[in-house]
């Protein structure tokens, strides 16, 4: 068509009456067509001139955008973009894009209507024509469903979990309940029997051992619904920007002397590159300290502390032991590794590590590792384990790093208030 244009346009002065007319009525037609293809999309189109007045619009923009009156009442080129959006924060992206000369950028929102959220996504892309950049293209995109579908995702997710706990809880406290049980059947069956005797109960010292075992199945089982608890109630998170790499050194200073006690050694290599994610600084210490806990049990697992070396400062026998924690940016994430060199855990363990109440040490709850799971996952992250039997672990998180620009935005019909979420 556009060869066509040309060749045409490059003849008109010898074209007659009726082939402008027809080459006019074509025009028309092709430019009704773009224009109703523009208007079916779902996807909202702004084409801006390069110096980002507004110079075309599909109707999906007006109900995608905050704008103060609608599309087809602007006057094409006239108005730079800003002028027209009636949201600061949008006034202020599109700003920022025109005086760096950004051609290639993308920010998310969400706006406030009718006591409902709705997120947006907005990308400018370079808009060419003859092979040079004439003003950029604004794409927006209404995201609100997959945002819903990923909240959706996560309460399935927690409640696949909690269903988990539950049938853990419930296998848990069978035992201390049938212990119970039958103690109190041999009790009761021991004082029928005195009482058909000789009508005189069993003595005191007699009574007081199943009353004993009693007693401490009932502490068993309040342990049992106490870790239940605290397993299953939602992590109360203050989430606050902090450089992370910070954090663990100021973490590792804290074990170290422990560490150094035991001659494990610890190394530190991080990526210190000021990063500042969205963490509760106390919450992120839980984590890194529980797993180096674990770390330290599994190295003394594999090289227990022997007698005749603990006094000797230098053993080499106690100096296999080392904690490596290192930190690096990679691809919008910040990664964690923590990894040692100690016993190592077989298949099946790996499979079941974070589960509620498992655990492979004797006097050990089975809680540590969920509680980590459910605050890597409070933070919007993930934690990745592998190990090898009689080789060591290695734990990997990844946490993104703050998406820049998300803002909730306020719907000017009505009487909301604006927010700042990173979210």
């Amino acid at each position: 068509m556009n060869d066509f244009v040309k060749k045409v346009s490059s003849k008109i002065s010898k074209l007659s009456t009726e082939q402008l007319e027809r080459f006019i009525e074509d025009m028309t037609t092709q430019n009704d067509l773009a224009n109703s293809i523009m208007d079916s999309l779902q996807i909202g189109l702004l084409l801006v001139s390069p110096q980002w007045n507004l110079f075309k619009a599909n109707k999906a923009v007006d109900h995608l955008l905050p704008l103060k009156k609608r599309s087809s009442e602007i006057e094409p080129d006239k108005y730079a973009i800003w002028d027209i959006v009636d949201e600061d924060s949008l006034k202020s992206f599109f700003k920022e894009c025109s005086e760096s000369k950004k051609f290639n950028a993308a920010e998310e929102f969400s706006i406030v209507q009718d006591d409902k959220v709705r997120f947006i996504s907005v990308e400018i892309m370079p808009f060419v024509m003859h092979q040079e950049i004439n003003g950029s293209l604004i794409t927006i995109n209404d995201v609100t469903e997959k945002r819903q579908q990923e909240i959706l995702l996560h309460r399935m997710e927690s409640l696949a979990s909690l269903t988990n706990l539950a049938a853990s809880v419930a296998h848990e406290i069978k035992n201390p309940l049938g212990a119970i049980s039958i103690h109190i059947q041999l009790l009761q069956k021991s004082i029928k029997k005195a009482r058909e005797r000789d009508g005189m109960i069993p003595d005191e010292k007699f009574m007081e051992n199943y009353l004993d075992v009693i007693n401490e199945e009932i502490e068993n089982l309040n342990k049992i619904v106490v870790d239940f608890l605290f397993a299953v109630r939602p992590v109360k998170a203050s989430l606050v920007l902090s450089d992370p790499d910070v954090l663990i050194k100021k973490f590792a200073s804290f074990f170290e002397a422990e560490f150094k006690q035991k001659h494990i050694q610890i190394d530190l290599n991080l990526c210190d590159s000021s990063t500042r994610l969205l963490i509760d600084e106390k919450l992120f210490r839980e984590v890194i300290v529980n797993l180096a806990q674990n770390a330290l049990a599994a190295i003394e697992e594999r090289f227990p502390p022997d007698a005749s070396c603990k006094a000797v400062s230098g053993c080499v026998e106690f100096m296999q032991g080392r904690l490596s924690i290192e930190s690096f940016i990679k691809e919008d994430k910040y990664v964690l590794s923590i990894s040692d060199n100690g016993m190592g855990m077989d298949e099946n363990t790996v499979s079941k590590i974070f589960e509620p109440y498992y655990t492979t040490k004797a006097t050990g709850t089975g809680l540590g590792l969920t509680m980590v799971y459910k605050i890597i996952k409070e933070f919007r992250g993930d934690i990745d384990v592998k190990s090898v039997l009689g080789h060591g672990t290695v734990f990997t998180i990844s946490i993104p790093l703050p998406r820049k620009g998300t803002i909730l935005l306020e719907n000017k019909a009505s009487d909301n208030e604006v927010y700042n979420s990173d979210n």
